[in-house]
């Protein structure tokens, strides 16, 4: 793994997670709508998180982890993202979304019994608090949270973890620039807000609209994940919005003291520069922090080094 360098105010984080979303994974290898790979899709974003030389604490997916339910795709995610999981030591959190089926996804994907209830689930990732709720209601495509779940987190959440809580869902609590979803949206975000209202609660990760956007919902920061399957193009006008086989992304979540960052890593790779690398950054780190600023951050010329 790669090696980390801290050179400003901000230590290294204290945890990391990998934010993955909407992989839509079909059985028997079909295309999505006849036109997007999905499997070649998500492995090339597998691929891409392998190249980031990363020791993630978790891989969160928030839902529509395949797109009809199918015993086999729910099969096929496994055998893609697993062995990533097991390589990096990183549990897998998987999250039910709207396209996703209960019965299924209990059985194909987590082994145990295909009933209809939701698929919740907690994980203290060293002292990060992670719960997965279920925002999908059986036969629809909207978003609820029900009561029993409501009662479920606010006993979780009655005690704080030492470094917070992050909840994962699919559908986002979210207004969305694309008209459609608001007939898909998440219902009764009151409710929701009622039972995180002075929690711990540092930062909700979501899904299903397909495009990378943050927010606040009750004070709490809102980042949701772009897709691995199509994205939304929004250089459309909203009306107009369709889906595209390009700008695939996922998130990079840094966890530190006083913050949350999240960062859109595309899945698309181009040829880059090489000034920076593993010998530019050993040779920072052997300089004291003026001597750093002497050498990358003044600028030549009138306003800056003094000419010879």
């Amino acid at each position: 793994m790669s090696t980390s360098y801290t050179f400003g105010r901000h230590p290294a984080p204290l945890r990391t997670l990998l934010h993955l979303s909407d992989t839509h994974l079909l059985g028997g290898g079909g295309r999505l709508g006849g036109v997007y790979d999905v499997e070649a899709n998500l492995r090339r974003t597998i691929e891409r998180i392998e190249g980031m030389q990363l020791a993630p604490d978790a891989l969160v997916f928030t839902g529509d982890l395949t797109d009809l339910g199918e015993p086999e795709a729910y099969r096929l995610l496994r055998e893609v993202v697993e062995p990533l999981a097991e390589r990096l030591s990183a549990p897998i959190v998987w999250v039910a979304g709207n396209h996703d089926e209960r019965p299924q996804m209990r059985r194909d994907l987590l082994g145990g019994e295909p009933t209809q209830e939701p698929i919740t689930g907690e994980w203290d990732l060293g002292g990060l608090r992670l719960i997965a709720l279920d925002s999908t209601v059986p036969g629809w495509h909207h978003g609820d949270i029900d009561d029993a779940q409501l009662a479920w987190l606010r006993e979780r959440l009655r005690d704080p973890a030492p470094l917070g809580t992050i909840l994962a869902l699919h559908h986002p609590p979210l207004p969305s620039h694309v008209p459609l979803f608001g007939i898909l949206e998440l219902q009764r975000q009151e409710l929701l807000a009622e039972a995180i209202a002075g929690a711990d609660v540092r930062a909700v990760l979501a899904g299903h609209l397909h495009y990378s956007t943050h927010g606040t919902f009750a004070g709490v920061p809102v980042s949701v994940a772009s897709a691995t399957c199509y994205t939304m193009d929004l250089g459309r006008p909203a009306a107009s919005v369709n889906g595209m086989d390009a700008g695939q992304s996922f998130h990079l979540v840094h966890v530190y003291d006083d913050t949350i960052t999240h960062t859109v890593v595309p899945v698309a790779e181009a040829p880059s520069g090489d000034f920076f690398g593993p010998g530019w950054y050993e040779r920072m780190s052997g300089l004291t922090p003026d001597e750093r600023l002497e050498v990358f951050s003044r600028k030549p010329g009138p306003h800056g080094a003094p000419d010879a």
